[in-house]
């Protein structure tokens, strides 16, 4: 089985995978898709790490997700990937790297066939490695219309990204104040 946990920052997403994860049980693997950028940033990897379990594995990957997975988790038995949200963050820091900061529609399309195949990688890692996938993101689609074409696009790739693996999974949970409300499949 695959899940998608989406919500808002410190909804309870990160915590509740590793909770799920824990009651799946088998051989976990965590996919981080953190880059430690500054020094906020190293300083909550770290915690990260050190409150998750010593025997779980873990893949780095900030790009070539997918690919990393099928790779090396392939002995996993769950799958948390954590998180989509920098993973699309990712991409488009790549781009402007390369490309400058000026974000054109035809900019808008290079980045949203980018995002769409680290999706479909991750998609065929799930596909290849047979194990339950947990993965983590925010919804970030929820609030106001972004006031700049950089916030805009960045907006549209996560939604896409996050209705791709939300079509995919066979669960999607919407996390509100640590609490899990399952979207997918429906409770009639």
């Amino acid at each position: 089985m695959n899940y998608l946990l989406i919500g808002g920052a410190r909804s309870g997403k990160s915590s509740y995978a590793e909770e799920l994860a824990k009651s799946i049980g088998g051989k976990v693997v965590f996919v981080a898709t953190a880059e430690a950028g500054d020094e906020e940033m190293k300083t909550r990897i770290l915690r990260h790490q050190q409150a998750r379990p010593a025997e779980w594995g873990l893949i780095e990957a900030s790009l070539q997700v997918g690919e990393k997975i099928s790779a090396h988790g392939g002995s996993a038995g769950v799958v948390i990937l954590d998180c989509i949200t920098l993973l699309v963050n990712n991409i488009m820091c790549k781009y402007m790297l390369e490309h400058g900061d000026e974000l054109t529609g035809e900019a808008a399309d290079y980045l949203d066939a980018e995002v769409k195949k680290e999706i479909n990688g991750i998609i065929n890692a799930m596909k290849k490695t047979g194990a339950s996938f947990i993965v983590v993101t925010n919804d970030v689609g929820a609030g106001l219309i972004p006031p700049n074409a950089m916030a805009r696009i960045y907006r549209d790739l996560l939604g896409r990204a996050n209705q791709m693996l939300g079509a995919y999974v066979e669960y999607v949970y919407l996390m509100v104040a640590g609490l899990p409300m399952q979207v997918k499949p429906l409770l009639r």
